[in-house]
């Protein structure tokens, strides 16, 4: 099973999959808990490079490559492996995100990037996505009290056409993606989380 949480900077679901991966600990499953970019060392220098603040400008193209680049080393080097041997794999984001932030957010083409992102993931694709939604304004407030990457100080536009991103990718697999309202309390919307997952006898 590979369970995917996306979202916009800020939506809460870090936590959320903190938290699943936690229960299905106590549940007594196999489980991993990863992120992108990074998950794995190559993907976590990778990571630093991308989100590291830089007067030079990062051209959207480069850095749409730098994220594809991270994900191979992430699908090759731990998630394939681990799904192989039966692991729940439980993931921070994954080619949802590229397509919203890098295709929406950023106005390369989302057809490209989904025909490289095959390329660099064979194919993979989660079983379910929880996509948490949250307005942008709300979601910026509360990172404002930390310090910021260079992707969370984008503008509130780029910020909004992110989010438009995510609720698109939704619309075109609701098989698949699971939208979740952001500005519930986190038990609650854990609750939803562990829900679905059990009507899909997931776990």
């Amino acid at each position: 099973m590979f369970i995917t949480f996306e979202g916009i900077e800020g939506c809460g679901k870090s936590t959320q999959a903190k938290l699943l991966y936690e229960e299905l600990l106590n549940r007594g499953k196999r489980v991993i808990l990863t992120r992108e970019p990074g998950g794995t060392p190559s993907a976590e220098e990778l990571r630093e490079f991308i989100l590291r603040e830089r007067e030079e400008f990062f051209p959207p193209f480069s850095e749409l490559l730098l994220y594809i680049a991270a994900r191979g080393f992430h699908v090759e080097n731990l998630i394939m492996s681990a799904l192989k041997e039966g692991i729940v794999v439980i993931c921070d984001r994954f080619s949802d995100s590229t397509v919203a932030y890098q295709g929406y957010g950023r106005g390369i083409d989302p057809k490209f990037i989904r025909e490289i992102d095959i390329r660099a993931t064979g194919g993979l694709r989660p079983d379910i996505t929880f996509l948490i939604d949250l307005p942008v304004k709300e979601a910026l407030k509360r990172i404002r009290s930390r310090e910021r990457d260079r992707i969370e100080s984008e503008e509130l536009e780029f910020h909004e056409r992110v989010r438009r991103g995510f609720i698109e990718i939704a619309k075109s697999e609701p098989e698949r993606v699971v939208v979740l309202d952001g500005r519930r309390g986190i038990g609650e919307i854990f609750k939803e989380v562990i829900r679905k997952l059990e009507e899909r006898g997931a776990i």
